[in-house]
């Protein structure tokens, strides 16, 4: 086991339906060594090609609260992530705004631990067919949209459950509220609101 904590970032895709929103979701294997047949957003860890300029995909309101407890330049490699990830894992480009809402780290004591931003965006700014699958790497299988009221329904890591329930409040109406943080240290957890002031 490694305490070692790696940077990454996750896209929540969002898209309106008639019965009410969808998200984007798939399942991770079952020999995967993190979160194994658990469904996920689509994402990953920063790697060194993404430490570059980013598109204008951050709101400044954004920016600043990812540099909270953060490197100040970090924030356009974590976007760049998301974007790769997402094209890699999906096979779908995005391009739009990213709104940063949510970041925790993996607890101590797990195979691998990650210090994961969460990014929501919304499914408009697809520049491809948002049900074509066809260029997903297989990293993740049953890609699917499911209507965010009936994602809770599937296996999912504990976090991901938090991370749904604070999209529904942004979806509710609460569209500037401060990004929850959590995070673990060795002896105790610790949950701060990045408000980014």
């Amino acid at each position: 086991m490694t305490d070692d904590i790696r940077d990454a970032a996750s896209v929540i895709l969002l898209r309106q339906a008639k019965a009410g929103p969808q998200v984007l979701m798939g399942l991770r294997g079952a020999g995967a060594v993190f979160m194994p047949s658990k469904y996920v957003f689509p994402g990953g860890g920063v790697d060194a090609a993404d430490l570059r300029p980013a598109p204008d995909c951050l709101a400044p309101r954004c920016r600043a609260r990812l540099a909270q407890h953060s490197r100040a330049d970090l924030g356009d490699a974590l976007a760049n992530a998301a974007l790769r990830e997402l094209n890699e894992e999906t096979g779908l480009r995005l391009t739009g705004r990213l709104r940063f809402m949510f970041r925790a780290i993996t607890p101590p004591g797990r195979t691998r631990r990650f210090d994961a931003r969460f990014f929501m965006a919304d499914a408009a700014g697809l520049q491809d067919d948002a049900d074509d699958f066809s260029r997903a790497s297989g990293e993740l299988s049953h890609l699917h949209w499911i209507a965010l009221a009936e994602a809770r329904s599937l296996p999912l890591p504990f976090i991901t459950e938090v991370v749904l329930s604070e999209v529904q409040a942004v979806l509710n109406g609460a569209s500037d509220r401060p990004v929850p943080f959590f995070s673990h240290g060795a002896a105790q957890s610790n949950f701060l609101m990045l408000d980014g002031a």
